[in-house]
């Protein structure tokens, strides 16, 4: 529970005073960068046993959209809704990550992304503040969600610089 309060507190840290959503619109434009150019092989390459490769991080951000986009609309459509955590280490055993292409998984978390922003962008006022009851958060609304959201890709796009540095593929400072 200590590494979950510290990882929130990072993220909030992180996403402190920037739009979530603009953060947002850059992530996948920023991944695609990154990525360009680099062999599947290379991308899939974990730095260390039970860590996440660039891919799998990808995919991972991908499935992470889905839910996130579930999670936004249920509390649209039912304020107060209760929302389910998800295991995201059985969720990439199951999806199988491991055997995901770079380009599949960036097509997939681009979809999803484009079409929660288009979303977003659209709400109203008194939207962003409907809520849902996260079952490990707590009370949680449309907007903390959001801005929820931006810190975990900023925490995740800090992972694939470092891995694609450690790799040697890019320089630690390209954006």
């Amino acid at each position: 529970m200590a590494d979950s309060v510290e990882y929130l507190q990072r993220l909030t840290l992180i996403t402190k005073d920037k739009d979530p959503l603009a953060v947002q619109a850059e992530t996948a434009p920023t991944i695609a960068a990154l990525i360009h150019r680099v062999p599947d092989a290379d991308l899939k390459r974990r730095s260390a046993p039970g860590k996440w490769s660039v891919v799998e991080i990808v995919a991972h951000l991908a499935e992470d959209e889905l839910v996130t986009s579930w999670r936004y609309r249920q509390m649209l459509e039912h304020p107060g809704c209760s929302l389910a955590g998800f295991d995201q280490d059985k969720w990439a055993a199951r999806g199988r990550y491991e055997e995901w292409s770079s380009q599949e998984a960036l097509d997939m978390f681009r979809s999803l992304r484009t079409a929660n922003l288009r979303m977003l962008r659209a709400l109203k006022s008194e939207e962003w503040m409907r809520f849902g009851e996260h079952a490990e958060r707590g009370r949680i609304s449309v907007r903390d969600l959001a801005v929820h959201m931006a810190g975990h890709d900023l925490n995740h796009l800090a992972q694939i610089r470092a891995l694609l540095a450690n790799q040697a593929l890019i320089s630690v400072h390209s954006e």
